[in-house]
């Protein structure tokens, strides 16, 4: 199978990327040593959403796309300090927006954001 990419960045890719591969270009290696800020931060993340959802200031569904992004910022739940990797943090990130794409509030949204291009507070 092969991909098909038009415009500037076609143009730019088809000869941009065979000089980088003769100069010996290699991606950078993924990081695995990243210190997770861990729960005790993520507590702070969490109780500051749940105050923004007291007083009125996001919906009920921006509270729990507050406390997704909360877990991922912070690598989970886990012990402040503890190493972890790049791939990691992608995988969470994965997850947490798997699991918003299947609510019907994050639908709307995403629906209402392309034809409008605003954003939807539901």
């Amino acid at each position: 199978m092969r991909a098909f990419v038009t415009g500037y960045e076609g143009f730019v890719g088809r000869h941009l990327v065979p000089k980088l591969v003769r100069a010996g270009y290699e991606p950078p290696v993924m990081r695995t040593d990243i210190p997770a800020p861990g729960e005790n931060i993520l507590a702070a993340l969490k109780m500051g959403v749940h105050l923004m959802r007291q007083g009125e200031f996001i919906s009920d569904h921006e509270q729990k796309l507050g406390n997704k992004i909360a877990e991922v910022i912070c690598g989970g739940n886990v012990t402040p300090g503890t190493p972890i990797g790049e791939q990691y943090l992608l995988d969470l990130e994965r997850e947490a927006f798997k699991s918003l794409c299947g609510e019907k509030k994050t639908q709307e949204r995403i629906q209402y954001t392309l034809k409008t291009g605003k954003t939807l507070r539901n």
